[in-house]
Parts: structure tokens; sequence; C-alpha cells
């Protein structure tokens, strides 16, 4: 095998795509040999019941488990565009309407990170600006793990909210919006061209809690990047913050690395958009348009793009939204 070769890691970069390429097809074969053989317990189970030794429901519980694993490699076969397999930064926003919908906006988080928790992801937390009364104004999650970008990308979008606000004395049921802007965290086997001399930083002190240390020291960094686009010649202010921890060094390096992801993603749209004038029967996705309301007194989350809703609203803001992905995914995923 290549990766027993002596030399093999001598290059590191080589040696990563390579080992991505192997966890990639092992998952596959892992796959496939899990339905094999729960296909196969299926029939020896079936013969069972026709002779008394096996029930009707433990057939059923077993066969709805083999639909379930023929459905996850499924769902797999739609995350096949070439960021899918990497890790994710989501960035949530709140829209206008003051605490409420900056409330919003922080139970979206609180929401992601029980959905990173939930699929064994990790998450970490940069650039929170806290709310002026409640919750949060923008935050930036960095989801790390296997094709968790594939997952999230169809979060893209504005988020409605329908509720009695508790901070409303009225009583009055209200609407609030947040949006969510999915982007996939480019590791170094990707190659991002970033011109330095575009680049300036500032420092800051850090806010929010954390001990004395945190407003002592400026620890917080903001990236300014002049970017060019290379198709179109317009020009913008690329700026990123993060306050992620207090060793600025790291936290410099955190903000380069959503610069790459987020110059990956913008050649990435642009492929998109090319693939799109193609193919230009297929349904269009529409990005950052409202794809999702979340109606708490009618105990009812609707996705508006598939149509998939669900009752359970307590679970859904638990983290509990693998039904609502895999249902973006069913329809769209093969589009892409």
């Amino acid at each position: 095998m290549r990766t027993q070769a002596p030399d093999f890691w001598n290059d590191a970069k080589n040696a990563e795509r390579v080992m991505k390429q192997v966890r990639e097809l092992k998952g596959w074969i892992e796959g496939c040999d899990a339905v094999t053989r729960s296909v196969e317990d299926l029939n020896v189970l079936f013969e069972f019941a026709k002779e008394g030794e096996a029930t009707e429901e433990e057939v059923d519980a077993h066969y709805a488990e083999t639909v379930r694993l023929v459905e996850n490699l499924e769902l797999k076969n739609m995350l096949q565009g070439e960021a899918d397999e990497m890790s994710c930064v989501l960035k949530i926003n709140s829209g206008a309407g003051g605490t409420e919908s900056q409330d919003w906006a922080s139970m979206l988080m609180r929401m992601y990170i029980r959905w990173a928790e939930n699929n064994h992801y990790k998450c970490a937390v940069s650039n929170l600006q806290d709310g002026d009364e409640a919750g949060i104004k923008t935050v930036t999650l960095q989801i790390e793990g296997d094709f968790a970008y594939g997952y999230l990308k169809g979060e893209n979008g504005v988020h409605r909210l329908v509720r009695v606000s508790p901070y409303n004395a009225q009583g009055k049921r209200m609407t609030s919006f947040a949006s969510v802007f999915a982007t996939p965290l480019v590791d170094d086997t990707i190659d991002v061209v970033i011109n330095q001399a575009a680049i300036s930083w500032d420092t800051f002190r850090s806010g929010g809690a954390g001990g004395q240390n945190v407003n002592k020291v400026e620890s917080g960094v903001r990236l300014r990047y002049q970017y060019k686009d290379p198709y179109t010649g317009e020009e913008e202010e690329i700026l990123i913050e993060n306050t992620e921890t207090r060793d600025q060094p790291k936290n410099k390096e955190n903000a380069l690395r959503q610069l790459r992801s987020i110059l990956y993603d913008k050649e990435l749209q642009h492929r998109m958009a090319e693939q799109a004038k193609v193919e230009a029967g297929k349904k269009k996705i529409e990005w950052g348009s409202q794809i999702r309301s979340y109606v708490f007194d009618d105990r009812r989350v609707k996705d508006h793009r598939t149509n998939y809703q669900t009752s359970d609203v307590g679970g859904v803001m638990d983290g509990k939204i693998d039904d609502f992905i895999k249902a973006y995914l069913m329809e769209f995923g093969g589009q892409e």
C-alpha cells in the first residue's frame, strides 16, 4: 500500500490528500457492507418468522433499520460536490427588529451547536457580538468534521421565527428574521491564492466574559482584505474579526483560514453559476432567500423549498434538523 511506503509522509500535504481519499473510500465500503449484512439478516429473520421462530414486530423493526441504512447511503451519494466533504464556517446574523431578532439569532446559534454535538463534530465560536439587551448580533461558528459543509450548505438563507414575544409587554405575536450563511472551511490540501499585499490588520481588546485578561490585552484581530474579482473586475473589502482565543497569533491564523474559505467559496460560487447557465432547465437554488419558518404557537417548523415540516419544535431547536437536511439534499443534492 502507498500509505505504508517509508517516504509516504515526506510530503505532508500529499499524504493528507491520500489519507482523505482512503477515509472516504473506507466509509463507502463500510456503508455498503452494513447494508449487505442487514439485507441478509432480514432475509433470515423473514424465514424464521414464517416458521414461527420470530415475531412480525421483530421483522418490521429490522426492516426499518435496513431502510435507514440504505437511505443513509443514498443521502451520502448526494454529497458529491467538490467542497461537500469539508468542514464548515457558519455565520449567523440577526435581522432588523432589535432585541427580538437578536434573541432569535442566539437561538439559531444554540440549535446549530447542538446539531454539531449530536453529530460528533467539533464546534468553535468566533466573532461573537452580543445583542444590545439580549441575544446576539452576529456569530461565526467553525464546525469541523467530514462532510459538515455538505450537510449544512442547505441552511443558507433567511430563517423566520413567529412567536408571542417575551420582550413585548402586550404579548403580541411577532415575526423575526435571521440569516445563515455557510461556507466550506478550506484545509491545507486546497490551493487558494491570497495576495499578501491586499491584507491589512487591526488589533483590539476582546469584549464580553472571560476574565480581566480579555479586556486588558489586544488579542482580538481584524483582517481587511481588498478583493478583486478575477472574472468581473469588481472590488470589495472582506472584513473578518476573530476573538476565538486570548492568543493573538492564533486568532490571526484562524482569521487567515476563514479568508481562505471565503475566497474558495467565491470560486465555487462562480463555478456553480457557470454550471447553472449550461443547465438552465434544472431547478434553481435561491441562496439568501427565506427558506424556513419556525412557528412556535402552531407547533410547526416548515421548509419552504422541500415542504418538509414537523410539529417537534422543541426537538428542532435542540438541534434535531437532520430530517430537514435530508429532505433538502434528496431534492437538490443531485442537481448541484
